[in-house]
């Protein structure tokens, strides 16, 4: 382990629903001095009770914007390592940028001025690869192409997550920082803010399209991940590694949404094959090059490969070099995730 469990530990957007549980992960592992950065208005009950269950602990609560140099200096004081868990999720590319890429980079410049910084650790997502050129059973790895083609994907979360792993690793280069990078699949679990991802299919069109049933969706669970971010940020010799974080054994989409209306309620959902998707995806694509973007290309080839394709995910290299496993099973994930919703639709 690289620092001693009284050293200072920084975790910005400390009050989400990543964030509060890497704050719990971090309490459980015995480390006692946790600082936690969050934005001025975030809603602070699930950080609070996380911080009430361990009254022996040091965990101090600062509110603050990473868009603010200053407050970014303040922050990151004498921190020996900072969990960057905070994430634009804005829609638009500029919100996005400015979200991910800007806030990051005034976090960065910050920790550059600290001696005592042992560990930059870089909350990324799956997002960032580009699979339009991988045959469907293609596995990807951190060695996967990362996308370029943001405006013809029309992603804008994918564009932020993308150039934020590119700034973190040119300036950790060139400023000798030490970084690790994170990459989860999407989260899922109890507080999360939705029940079903959009890789299980989309309901844009007034009745639920399940889209590609085969395809192995590349889940992790919430707390699974909070543990595989403290790992990256604590573990001895990976630095400027990049590691995806996915559950073992993850369900097909058709499996996932078979459970779900078992286990939180039924619904009507009409099942359309990827390539017949894929194909009503080119004909929108090419209608709005035509109309130049009067119908925006909201649905694109690129973006149904990157959401439905269902390329297997590998979590092998984070397994071997940490020696991480997801503290919970998926099959107790799902139980989790399902037992919450429901209570919503009680």
């Amino acid at each position: 382990m690289i620092l001693t469990h009284d050293e200072p530990i920084l975790v910005t957007g400390a009050n989400g629903f990543l964030g509060s549980r890497v704050v719990e992960a971090l309490l459980r592992r015995g480390f006692t001095t946790v600082r936690c950065l969050v934005r001025p208005s975030g809603d602070m009950a699930a950080l609070t009770q996380v911080i009430e269950s361990f009254p022996r602990a040091s965990v101090e609560v600062r509110r603050g914007n990473l868009l603010s140099r200053q407050q970014c200096r303040e922050a990151v004081r004498g921190a020996s390592v900072i969990l960057h868990v905070a994430a634009g999720i804005e829609k638009t590319f500029a919100g996005c940028f400015i979200g991910s890429v800007v806030t990051t980079r005034n976090l960065l410049e910050a920790a550059s001025l600290e001696t005592s910084l042992k560990r930059f650790v870089n909350v990324s997502s799956l997002t960032v690869y580009a699979n339009a050129k991988c045959r469907r059973r293609d596995e990807i790895d951190e060695n996967g192409t990362l996308e370029t083609a943001f405006m013809q994907r029309y992603d804008a979360y994918c564009f932020g997550k993308t150039k934020q792993d590119e700034l973190v690793i040119e300036y950790c280069n060139s400023r000798q920082l030490p970084y690790v990078i994170v990459r989860p699949g999407p989260l899922y679990g109890p507080g999360a803010r939705s029940a079903i991802h959009s890789r299980v299919g989309t309901g844009t069109f007034g009745i639920f399209l399940h889209i590609g049933g085969a395809n192995r969706l590349p889940l992790c669970y919430v707390d699974n991940c909070a543990d595989a971010v403290v790992v990256a940020g604590v573990t001895e010799g990976i630095a400027g590694e990049a590691f995806n974080v996915v559950d073992d054994n993850s369900p097909t989409s058709r499996e996932f949404l078979r459970l779900y209306k078992q286990n939180v309620k039924r619904f009507r959902s009409v099942y359309v094959p990827y390539h017949l998707f894929y194909l009503f995806c080119c004909f929108w694509e090419r209608y709005a090059r035509w109309s130049r973007n009067q119908l925006p290309p909201v649905f694109n080839t690129l973006k149904c490969a990157a959401e439905w394709k269902g390329n297997p995910v590998s979590n092998r290299k984070l397994k071997a070099l940490t020696a991480w496993t997801p503290p919970v099973s998926t099959e107790e994930g799902l139980a989790r995730h399902f037992a919450y919703f429901r209570g919503l639709h009680a």
